[in-house]
């Protein structure tokens, strides 16, 4: 009886962990990609649900920077403006709110969330990758990935996009 109680311990055990192993290795990942017509050109692992771009403003020649939130149904919506001026936040994307200093640890002088009459939610983002924009995308934990160097100015759009992998 001992002997019997001993295997079905053992045999429990090993289901267990059979059990645990499948789900590891059934759990997928989700990956920030940068396409555009030759391809993919960068892919970011996104171990959390937040990511940025940052930009060069093209009419005040100051960083901004667009925060993003990824949804469970791998679109993402918009959920903060930050930049380094407040004009850019006032002006060019005319929020209805005031914008408020930012943290000592943000990029950014200044933060706003976006007009919230008007949700923005993509599930893939083209964007112009230009070296005057100098987009450049930020995942937490990863180091920052400058997107215009990707593409050649003849053609320097590029596709955000969350890919999950199992």
């Amino acid at each position: 009886m001992r002997k019997l109680a001993v295997v079905v311990a053992v045999l429990v055990c090993l289901g267990t962990l059979a059990g645990v192993t499948a789900g590891i290795a059934g759990s997928s990942q989700r990956y920030l990609t940068v396409t555009n017509d030759d391809g993919e050109l960068a892919r970011v692992p996104l171990d959390g649900d937040t990511f940025a771009v940052s930009y060069r403003n093209s009419i005040y020649q100051t960083l901004a920077e667009e925060r993003y939130e990824a949804q469970p149904d791998g679109s993402y919506r918009l959920v903060e403006i930050a930049a380094d001026q407040l004009a850019v936040l006032e002006e060019y994307y005319g929020v209805p709110g005031a914008p408020t200093p930012a943290g000592s640890q943000d990029r950014r002088n200044y933060v706003v969330p976006p007009n919230p009459e008007r949700p923005v939610v993509f599930d893939t983002l083209s964007i112009a990758a230009t070296d005057l924009g100098q987009r450049t995308l930020h995942v937490p934990g990863q180091p920052p990935l400058e997107l215009w160097p990707l593409v050649g100015n003849d053609n320097p759009f590029i596709v955000l996009d969350i890919k999950e992998t199992r």
